[in-house]
């Protein structure tokens, strides 16, 4: 039940896929990709800037870390989603019930542990695009603006399928993990998006 490599895929192929009403790619999986996204963003924008500012190699060198890790994790994403969704359907099937209970809160588990991932890298991103709006060439502040968003886009998408994920209960360390990249994300991009207007 492998999903096939997103990232092999063009970006009309991609949209399409997440347009044809299939369990994936989803939410988890387009979240993954606005956070890739705004981190490409970022390394744009320093590797624009290394002229003027002496951080910008070490800068782009992180986003693009984030950026490759964000990329794997929208296969992840929905390979995960993919696994707990089967084990969510053979939940009621006769047979080894707590075989299968264990089966599913591992799965499910994982299904919240990518999105969780997703989220910190949204912050991080976010944290890379706050700084990079600081320091950048005027020419790409906006496009750092951008990345802000996204990232923080991404994030609180991410938080949210960590939230409403059936083994987190209010309280979880993960869904304070969460909640904590997606606040940090909102906040790096409205400190980004208020400096450049």
């Amino acid at each position: 039940m492998e999903t096939e490599d997103y990232l092999d895929l063009r970006i009309d192929e991609f949209l399409d896929r997440l347009a044809e009403g299939g369990r994936a790619p989803g939410g988890g999986s387009a979240a993954a990709l606005a956070v890739a996204f705004a981190a490409g963003l970022v390394a744009m924008v320093a590797r624009c800037s290394r002229g003027s500012w002496e951080d910008a190699a070490g800068v782009a060198a992180q986003s693009l870390a984030i950026n490759e890790r964000a990329a794997q994790l929208a296969r992840t994403d929905a390979d995960a989603w993919q696994q707990a969704s089967a084990a969510l359907g053979e939940a009621g099937a006769d047979g080894d019930a707590e075989g299968r209970d264990r089966d599913l809160e591992q799965k499910l588990g994982h299904a919240a542990a990518v999105p969780l991932e997703i989220a910190e890298l949204g912050a991080d991103a976010a944290a890379l695009a706050a700084l990079v709006g600081e320091y950048c060439e005027g020419a790409y502040r906006a496009d750092a603006a951008a990345a802000a968003a996204l990232a923080s886009g991404g994030a609180s998408a991410a938080a949210h399928l960590v939230q409403v994920n059936l083994t987190v209960q209010e309280g979880d360390e993960r869904l304070k993990r969460a909640r904590a990249s997606e606040q940090a994300a909102a906040e790096s991009a409205k400190r980004t998006l208020a400096s450049i207007r």
